[in-house]
């Protein structure tokens, strides 16, 4: 039977529009075999090249050069195509392990030192990008003690990052040398602008105090309130706030750091921690423990900013003893005399920023209750020096002390003047 000629038709339209995807799947599938083909070429390729630079380097970087990795030996590369780049890259976010050989490169022989004391020698160094960092070696008579605080920086630290926490690029741990790779802060200390000598110190303005102590405020609080788990430093100190070129504050120091779950409320501890001065009067009792000894400590950083100098200093010029800083700010606190407290934190000049000061005198005095429970979290501290909740009037934090011998004298020269069972500052 003759088909018509629109039947005819009909076919033919059928028959060139199933030719015309015939020819595109055709050509898809040509172009993804080329691709694959490439990928496949240019991963061996890319395969060859690491083999031969790990002939000749012991380091490379990734994301631009910034963040330093160890390149592994060969047997123990494992690679599974463009996955093994994003795995490799969640890898790298952890502090990597460094040979002693590294260190002496990174630091052309340990030749630059920026500090020491008795955990042992900070230099500064460069990774082969130029990438400055700042190379803690451990003192190795320490012993136990030296792999403690190894173990506890790098166990705590090494799992955390915030804008306001020193970052730790790596360490070295081998018999020779135990060290600790840290991002490197060109303005040092903050106790070295607050009480350094002439030649390094740097004045400066409330304001920017204000802005380091917020910092150094929202730093603890990730470590306590935010850190999958918690982490009690337990030696908050301007030595262990440093400034970075925009003077922003990193905490830094994890030596005596712990970590411990959430659930935990109390922790004991064996021996004493933390710095005399600083240190929460818990610490140095046969106490439960919890976070809150870093909010003591906090607290008394607090007060070394207000009044631009240490808590208490007994030097060669010291003839008498002296008034306890902080108590001083509570009885002109009490008295409701605060214009000496707030005219030592005004020394720069910044008039405007008094309800900023007082604000954070009264955080100070929060901070250092002698009884835990009654000191805030770290998240209220914040809030409170911010502006965002309310200051209750805080007690007396030092009702448990022995009352101090009148006619004390403030370092700073200005004579004194007995109120009570305390001494104040003339003018």
């Amino acid at each position: 039977m003759a088909l018509s000629s629109g039947a005819t038709l009909a076919l033919a339209i059928i028959a060139v529009i199933t030719a015309g995807i015939i020819t595109v799947v055709a050509i898809v599938a040509i172009y993804q075999c080329a691709r694959a083909k490439y990928s496949m070429e240019r991963y061996l390729q890319m395969q060859q090249e690491g083999r031969g630079d790990r002939r000749h380097a012991s380091i490379a970087y990734r994301d631009g050069g910034h963040t330093p990795r160890v390149v592994q030996n060969e047997a123990d590369d494992v690679e599974m195509g463009s996955m093994s780049f994003f795995i490799e890259g969640v890898q790298n976010e952890r502090p990597v392990r460094f040979s002693s050989q590294q260190l002496r490169g990174f630091t052309q022989g340990f030749a630059h030192k920026v500090g020491s004391g008795g955990f042992g020698v900070v230099y500064m160094g460069r990774f082969p990008n130029g990438t400055p960092v700042a190379v803690k070696v451990l003192n190795s008579t320490l012993g136990r003690r030296a792999e403690e605080q190894f173990m506890a920086e790098v166990g705590t630290i090494g799992r955390t990052y915030h804008i306001n926490l020193v970052r730790l690029y790596g360490f070295c741990f081998d018999a020779a040398v135990k060290a600790l790779v840290y991002e490197y802060m060109v303005n040092g200390s903050l106790d070295r602008h607050l009480f350094g000598s002439a030649p390094e110190k740097r004045t400066l303005g409330f304001e920017k105090l204000h802005e380091i102590a917020v910092g150094t405020a929202k730093a603890v609080r990730y470590l306590h309130e935010e850190c999958q788990h918690r982490i009690i430093h337990y030696d908050i100190k301007p030595e262990n706030v440093l400034l970075g070129a925009d003077m922003a504050p990193k905490v830094s120091d994890f030596g005596l750091a712990k970590l411990c779950d959430r659930e935990d409320t109390h922790l004991t501890i064996t021996g004493a921690r933390g710095t005399p001065g600083y240190a929460a009067p818990e610490l140095w009792m046969p106490l439960p423990v919890t976070q809150k000894c870093d909010v003591y400590s906090y607290g008394m950083l607090l007060f070394e900013m207000l009044g631009r100098r240490r808590n208490l200093e007994l030097g060669l010029h010291s003839r008498e003893s002296q008034e306890w800083y902080p108590r001083w700010v509570w009885h002109r606190f009490e008295a409701g005399e605060m214009d000496a407290v707030l005219a030592r934190a005004m020394a720069a000049g910044d008039l405007d920023d008094t309800e900023k000061a007082a604000r954070m005198c009264k955080v100070a005095l929060w901070c250092v209750q002698y009884r835990p429970e009654d000191r805030p979290s770290m998240g209220n501290v914040v809030r409170m020096l911010e502006g965002e909740e309310q200051i209750a009037t805080p007690g007396n934090p030092f009702a448990h002390l022995a009352a101090y011998s009148a006619g004390a004298t403030m370092t700073d020269g200005t004579t004194t003047e007995s109120y009570g069972s305390s001494a104040f500052t003339r003018g």
